[in-house]
């Protein structure tokens, strides 16, 4: 009889090891996969977002030139601004 209980709980002690095992496995496994699910879905709006940001620099490209063409309205009024004063007004 001792070496049946002997027997029961060595297969107790796997038994017992194996479940708390299986347990921390699907614990585990319960709070990486929510954490995927999000990764996927930041990576599918950052795909997004980069086109978006790719668009707006195309969009936007023609205004390297503003300082170009603030410059010329300054120097166009500053010379309007001479005629006025040559005219008397």
């Amino acid at each position: 009889m001792s070496v049946m209980a002997a027997a029961d709980t060595g297969i107790t002690g796997w038994v017992v090891g194996y479940t708390i095992t299986i347990v921390v496995v699907l614990v585990v496994v319960a709070l990486v996969v929510p954490i995927l699910v999000l990764a996927a879905s930041i990576g599918k709006e950052a795909k997004m977002i980069n086109d978006s940001l790719t668009e707006s620099v195309r969009n936007t490209a023609g205004l390297k030139g503003l300082n170009t063409t603030i410059e010329h309205a300054e120097v166009i009024v500053a010379g309007l601004a001479r005629g006025r004063q040559r005219l008397g007004g």
